[in-house]
């Protein structure tokens, strides 16, 4: 179990992508780092920002983050650019990664606010630290996953099938292993385990 004092003073870019159904779980993550001294900056994609659902309200998520941070989301590819030319993060962190996100990165698209973070960090061979939530992991995303794998300043947390009955080819991270994925990410080092026991 990682101590994640250590962590304290890091740099931290939070990208949010449109699995509503993990936003809970994820503030919960950044509550904790925000607490051992993290600094963290929170940008979400354009379909985080905008789209109101079961889970709550758009407007209300962004609300959140800025309790949780005390700064104003980024969301335009605008506020995201400068990021890597004023070296704005020690690390990147994008969780949840849909599988939207996570076939624009493959692609090297860049046409929203958390592609466009992406791209500008790692300008300067900084690590992004991708946290997926997508229903087809295991089918159309899988090979997102293994191009992405096999890029430099890339890692992964965890992940796990969420409901392997229900959703054959579902994968979600196990958000709680974050702190040590950032951890090994800052020495150069994938954790491991990569595919973790049902939570």
């Amino acid at each position: 179990m990682t101590d994640i004092s250590k962590l304290a003073g890091l740099k931290v870019g939070a990208a949010v992508c449109g699995s509503f159904c993990t936003f809970s779980r994820v503030f919960r993550v950044l509550s904790e780092l925000v607490a051992t001294g993290c600094d963290i900056t929170p940008i979400m994609s354009e379909c985080a920002y905008t789209t109101d659902t079961r889970f709550g309200r758009a407007q209300e998520h962004a609300a959140k983050l800025f309790d949780i941070t005390g700064k104003t989301v980024l969301h335009e590819i605008t506020t995201t650019e400068p990021i890597g030319p004023k070296k704005m993060f020690d690390i990147l962190l994008v969780a949840p990664c849909t599988g939207n996100t996570l076939a624009k990165l493959a692609a090297g698209i860049v046409d929203t606010p958390v592609c466009m973070a992406v791209k500008s960090h790692l300008r300067n061979q900084r690590p992004v630290v991708i946290a997926v939530s997508t229903n087809d992991a295991l089918a159309g995303a899988s090979k997102n996953i293994g191009i992405l794998r096999n890029y430099r300043n890339f890692y992964f947390v965890p992940v796990f099938q969420d409901d392997c009955v229900g959703k054959p080819f579902s994968m979600i991270a196990d958000f709680t292993k974050i702190p040590q994925t950032i951890e090994a990410a800052l020495d150069g080092v994938q954790i491991q385990p990569m595919i973790t026991s049902i939570q």
